[in-house]
This record gives structure tokens, C-alpha cells and sequence, in this order.
């Protein structure tokens, strides 16, 4: 019975990642899931414009037009935050399973290292199915690229390789059935979140904006009649939703009076090169009184930047 129960612990052991030889394999995730968190976060922070506006023009390496495109889609916000913030707590989550059994001792190191490995892969097979959504929406519905996307692509895919042929599965059976169960729970919401997505942007013609709905009032159009002879610009790109966002605030009567400048390479009467000159990387960008500022902004907001005396609607 003593060898048994020898034999079970050592087992477990193995399998929970605890002899030497294994340990490399949870260093080697908790790098990648390091760079992974400070790929998102970096992204996160910068669209929270916390360090400023995002730089990502034109890739080589991957043929990328620029990354703005994508980050700014109707694809790249989730309940309102940045998708990239997800993507970090999930990198995140990786690195503190992945961590944890290397630096605890005694019982509690015993206890998380079988589960430690079956978090890992769990959060990695759902990492990686989003991941192939996102480069699907990406290349057939955004048709751009984005180096910081495909830079995580490659990293949830690895952490779910490492994850898969880490661990000392005991059951392949059980591994193999939670992981297709879980890829295909992720796969078909994923899909049903990306078709619901930006649904009026895929109305548009391609090259121009989509047409404003909402009718004005006396007030927006004050405003905008005021930003235009401030001479305020927004600069905004075609396929934007948060640029359409910005004009329904308006109504389509004052939008047609406000000072507009297309960015996209492919818009309707673009500008691009006075774009890349005023160093334009989010939209909207409001320029007024020789300041830029990107984001959409409320009325009472604009108000104030113009210096505007008159009523805003809330």
C-alpha cells in the first residue's frame, strides 16, 4: 500500500510539473505570456491615451498598411474598453498560473500544480480559437493587418502548444474532450460576436461614410456652425464607427457644416498625405485651436475646447 501511494505521489508530481525537467516548460510560458501582456498593455494604455497617441504605420515585415484600422473597427472595443485589455488579463492569468507552482513550496505547491496545468490549457485553447477569429475578421472583414494582433495570434498559439505537451496528461480521453468542447463553446461565440459586430459599417460603400441619421437640433447646429468658423477640423476615416458616432452626436444637418478631413488611403477625396503630416493616428482627431485631441467627444466638450457661449443639448 506505502508503494502505492509512493508511486501516486510521484505521479502526480509529474504530472503537476514538479520534477526539474518540466520546469522549463512553465519558464518558457511565463516569457511568452510576459510578452504577451506587455504587447496588450501597451496597446491598452495607449488607447486609453494614457502614453499617447499609437504608433503603428506602415510593416514590412508583415504588409501591413498600418494597425489603426483595426484597432479602431467596431472589432477592436468590447462593452466599451479596448479589446486589447482582455487580451491582457488573459496573458496575465497565464503568467500567474504558470508562475505560481515555481515559487510556492510545501502543500500549496502540491495542490496547484495539476491545476495550474489544466488552467493553462484551458485559457490557452480559448486564447488561441479567439486569436483565429480575430486574424479571420481581420483579413476578410477589416481587410487590414495589425503587427500587435498577429504578434498575439502567434503567442496564444504557442502558449497553447506548450500547454498541450507540457503537461503529464493522464487521461488523453478527458484532455482531447474538454479541449474540442471548449474550442467549439469559444469558436461559436466568437464568430456570433464578430458577425454582430459593427453591422452598419457593413452597409457602407466602401470609400465612403455612412450616412448620419439623426436629425439636428438649433443647438447642434450652433455648434457646429461655431467650430467651422473657429476653424475646427475633425479629421475621421470612412470605414470609423467611433467617427460616425462622433457626427450622430451632431445630426446630419450640422455634421454637413462641420470642416471634415478624410484620412483613409481609399475614402472619398482623401487627404492622407495632410494626415501623415499633422501626424493623425486615432479618429476622430479634433483639431482646434491648433490643438489635437483624438476620441469622441460630447457637445459640452466641444463647447469648452471652442469656447462656445452658447446652449448645448445634453
Amino acid at each position: 500500500m506505502s508503494t502505492q501511494r509512493l508511486n501516486s505521489r510521484l505521479g502526480s508530481r509529474r504530472r503537476g510539473g514538479g520534477e526539474p525537467g518540466r520546469r522549463w516548460v512553465r519558464v518558457v510560458i511565463a516569457v511568452l505570456a510576459t510578452i504577451g501582456a506587455i504587447d496588450t498593455g501597451a496597446v491598452t494604455v495607449k488607447k486609453w491615451g494614457v502614453l499617447g497617441a499609437l504608433t503603428c504605420s506602415k510593416d514590412a515585415l508583415f504588409g501591413c498598411n498600418g494597425c489603426e484600422q483595426v484597432l479602431s473597427s467596431g472589432w477592436g472595443t468590447v462593452a466599451g474598453q479596448p479589446l486589447s485589455l482582455f487580451g491582457f488579463l488573459a496573458y496575465a492569468s497565464v503568467l500567474l498560473l504558470a508562475v505560481l507552482p515555481l515559487v510556492l513550496r510545501g502543500e500549496a505547491k502540491a495542490k496547484l500544480t495539476d491545476a495550474s496545468w489544466w488552467g493553462l490549457f484551458l485559457i490557452s485553447t480559448g486564447m488561441a480559437v479567439f486569436s483565429a477569429v480575430l486574424i479571420g475578421v481581420m483579413l476578410l472583414a477589416i481587410k487590414s493587418c495589425c503587427p500587435f494582433c498577429i504578434l498575439s495570434a502567434v503567442l496564444s498559439l504557442s502558449l497553447f502548444v506548450l500547454s498541450l505537451f507540457g503537461g503529464e496528461w493522464e487521461d488523453r480521453g478527458q484532455l482531447l474532450f474538454r479541449g474540442i468542447l471548449l474550442a467549439l463553446v469559444v469558436g461559436l461565440i466568437s464568430l456570433g460576436w464578430a458577425a454582430s459586430v459593427n453591422r452598419p459599417a457593413a452597409l457602407a460603400t466602401k470609400g465612403v461614410p455612412m450616412a448620419v441619421v439623426r436629425e439636428s437640433t438649433p443647438q447642434t447646429l450652433a455648434l457646429a456652425e461655431h467650430l467651422t468658423a473657429e476653424g475646427a477640423v475633425m479629421y475621421t476615416a470612412w470605414w470609423c464607427p467611433h467617427c460616425h458616432e462622433q457626427k450622430e452626436l451632431f445630426g446630419k444637418q450640422a455634421t454637413a457644416k462641420l470642416k471634415l478631413i478624410e484620412c483613409a488611403p481609399d475614402g472619398q477625396n482623401s487627404q492622407r498625405a495632410l494626415c501623415e503630416q499633422k501626424k493623425i493616428e486615432g479618429f476622430p482627431s479634433w483639431e482646434i485651436k491648433g490643438s489635437l485631441s483624438s476620441g469622441v467627444k460630447t457637445l459640452k466638450e466641444l463647447a469648452k475646447l471652442s469656447e462656445f457661449k452658447g446652449p448645448v443639448a445634453p
